[in-house]
């Protein structure tokens, strides 16, 4: 998993509450298993028409939009079901950092298995940083320092320790498992010595 340290990117604001993962990545796209290729049906019944061509009116679908790295988002985002695929569908569209005033807790913990920063904060501050996104000025997130800074400003968030942690070594959950390796070998070989027959 790529690791998070610091993003700089003009953020693209969808101002809507409740979306849920089968907005961010409808049901009948979950039939792969693999992380890639789910990019480009993000948002899919928001991003095409029935005919499947781009509506224009979509944010993602202009530039510069199309190539953000940060999402402004309403309340509670990432509601409903619990797939992956919703995570796998934004980092693969290229979004590394969804900022909303909540998250649904399932998607919240899948964010860090996939690299992508879940930021909490006000809603006030959602709209100061949507007039970057108007003005079509970038933003930086270092999450070193826990901060977002826009212009001459800067907002502070929080985040479990933990999770930090995770996102600036890049870790996912095997790649958590893969560092006891050494801890694991050495218990083997401490049953092997005392206990053979196992």
């Amino acid at each position: 998993m790529e690791k998070f340290i610091k993003l700089k990117s003009i953020p693209a604001h969808i101002p809507l509450m409740n979306i849920d993962t089968d907005m961010i990545i409808p049901k009948q796209f979950l039939k792969t298993i693999k992380r890639t290729g789910l990019g480009k049906s993000l948002f899919y019944e928001m991003r095409y028409d029935e005919s499947g061509k781009l509506i224009d009116e979509f944010i993602l679908n202009n530039d510069p939009y199309s190539k953000s790295k940060i999402l402004l988002a309403g309340k509670n985002f990432g509601c409903g079901s619990s797939r992956e695929h919703a995570p796998w569908a934004l980092i693969d569209f290229g979004i590394r950092c969804v900022i909303s005033p909540s998250f649904a807790d399932i998607f919240y913990n899948n964010c860090f298995n996939n690299g992508i920063l879940p930021i909490i904060i006000d809603e006030k501050s959602i709209q100061e940083l949507y007039e970057y996104s108007k003005r079509k000025e970038e933003i930086e997130v270092d999450l070193n320092e826990q901060m977002i800074l826009y212009g001459n400003k800067k907002l502070t968030f929080d985040i479990e320790p933990a999770k930090k942690k995770r996102l600036l070594e890049g870790l996912d959950n095997i790649g958590l498992s893969l560092k006891k390796i050494p801890n694991i070998e050495k218990f083997e070989n401490s049953m092997n010595k005392t206990k053979p027959w196992i």
